[in-house]
């Protein structure tokens, strides 16, 4: 059952971007049960009438992609103009590909950056005066395991989920004088749709990343739908974040996210510590 959410979030006002499936359809639902106002946007906006037709008065459902910067500005207008202001944004708009660096085309990679960075920057950009101006409220950046471990395969992805972690740390010291949160959620393998789209793979093929990259296609291949992470269980977290009085910058989700960022926090440790000397013999010397 997912957690309730508290008095105090009912009637706030979330922006999800990406609301047509997964995390942000389920999120979209929990919040819309639970007494929330939600603006679900979409690039299909059809898909999105089913929760305007079940929740007439506190659903808005708004067409939206993410890369064209006329449709984030109309958004943002449109939800104000309905809901007076936005209490929470959630940049969840975003997809992957899988694929060696080499074999990843630029017209293959270039709209993943685009959705994935440069539309959260854009949301982000224009909601945060109205959040300056309430000193209030909460942006949630979807990341991933992949935005703090690098999986050979998943290097462009990777790429745009760096990215965004780098953005939120710097955002959240910005903002947090001005009485507004960053949450950077970073979920593990979860039973949605992110192996199930067709642009996943990359069109070309060396057959010499067989053993490190394509490792990684045999498993977009074979683990869609098998995934242990539960997406309601997920939604019903980062609600529960946003309530807290004290919200997580880094909101892991899923078990096997913590051994494999124990690995990489090991591993760095290891290599600070035994080139410390090189490190610390990089400077000029002290005095001059």
């Amino acid at each position: 059952m997912a957690t309730p959410l508290s008095t105090s979030q009912a009637g706030k006002v979330w922006f999800i971007t990406g609301a047509s499936v997964g995390f942000g359809r389920d999120l979209a639902e929990l919040l819309l049960s639970q007494g929330a106002r939600v603006v679900a946007t979409a690039r299909r906006i059809e898909l999105l009438d089913p929760l305007v037709k079940q929740y007439p008065e506190t659903a808005l459902a708004l067409g939206l992609d993410v890369t064209k910067p006329e449709q984030v500005d109309a958004a943002v207008a449109a939800a104000t103009q309905r809901f007076g202001n936005i209490d929470v944004l959630v940049n969840n708009a975003g997809y992957g590909m899988v694929g060696a660096i080499e074999e990843s085309d630029e017209r293959e990679f270039r709209p993943m950056f685009e959705t994935n960075v440069f539309g959260l920057i854009r949301l982000t950009q224009a909601v945060l005066p109205q959040m300056r101006a309430r000193k209030a409220g909460t942006i949630v950046n979807l990341s991933s395991i992949g935005g703090l471990v690098g999986t050979p395969g998943f290097g462009m992805y990777n790429a745009t989920k760096f990215a965004v972690e780098g953005l939120s740390e710097a955002l959240a010291q910005e903002v947090k004088p001005l009485g507004i949160h960053v949450i950077i959620v970073e979920p593990g393998p979860f039973r949605t749709d992110f192996l199930a789209r067709g642009e996943m793979p990359a069109a070309k093929h060396i057959a010499d990343y067989d053993q490190t990259a394509g490792k990684m296609r045999e498993y977009a291949e074979k683990q869609n739908g098998i995934q242990p992470g539960d997406p309601k269980k997920a939604v019903a977290a980062i609600a529960q974040a946003v309530e807290s009085p004290n919200p997580p910058l880094r909101l892991l989700l899923g078990a096997v996210t913590i051994p494999r960022l124990q690995a990489k926090v090991d591993a760095l440790l290891k290599d600070v510590s035994d080139w410390k000397d090189t490190t610390t013999g990089a400077d000029f010397p002290a005095g001059t």
